[in-house]
């Protein structure tokens, strides 16, 4: 099956704090992965499984970074995804927050520190395990994500996501990515758990 990327221009002219050069180059990034997983995934098909094993081999160098363009890919339609500033929480995800957090501004800071802390993706889950929910950082696209977990909200803290528009100052785009979230999109996300 042929990944295709999304058109995410409807958010043009509508975040306020994230211009939309960053955008239009953010989306050229997203769709470099959506290729690139394209691409890995038809090389996987013809390529020798048996020779192969732990310390080289091109099936295990493929298999190593498929989940880099495969989490490049689909992060960045779930972050796309929850970007309009729209709605507020439910009252249930009011409630989850308030049982995980202690209230909403422990919530927006503990996503704020986690983003300051990591130079990649920040993801709001719910957790199968304790029914709580998290944030968790990646580093990577494929490092750092504990399993069991759905994901409900995705800030992107890499450098591409900020510095057109902040230069180095990731607070300042995270304070914009809060104003720009998409509560719409977050309690749909939730609610269907």
């Amino acid at each position: 099956m042929a990944h295709e990327a999304r058109d995410f221009s409807y958010l043009l002219g509508k975040l306020e704090g994230i211009s939309d050069k960053l955008l239009e180059a953010h989306f050229g990034l997203y769709k470099g992965y959506v290729a690139r997983l394209n691409l890995m995934e038809e090389e996987l098909q013809k390529t020798d499984k048996g020779h192969t094993n732990y310390s080289w081999g091109h099936w295990s160098e493929l298999k190593r970074r498929e989940a880099v363009a495969f989490n490049g890919a689909y992060l960045h339609e779930l972050y796309f995804e929850n970007l309009t500033p729209k709605g507020e929480p439910s009252p249930e995800l009011v409630q989850d927050i308030n049982d995980s957090f202690g209230n909403h501004d422990e919530f927006l800071k503990d996503l704020k520190s986690t983003g300051l802390c990591t130079i990649g993706w920040v993801v709001v889950t719910k957790s199968r395990a304790d029914g709580k929910l998290h944030t968790y950082l990646l580093t990577e696209h494929h490092v750092g994500l504990p399993v069991l977990q759905d994901i409900i909200l995705v800030l992107d803290s890499f450098e591409h996501a900020f510095a057109m528009d902040y230069g180095t100052d990731r607070g300042g785009y995270i304070d914009a990515f809060v104003k720009n979230i998409d509560w719409e999109v977050v309690n749909r996300r939730f609610s269907a758990l």
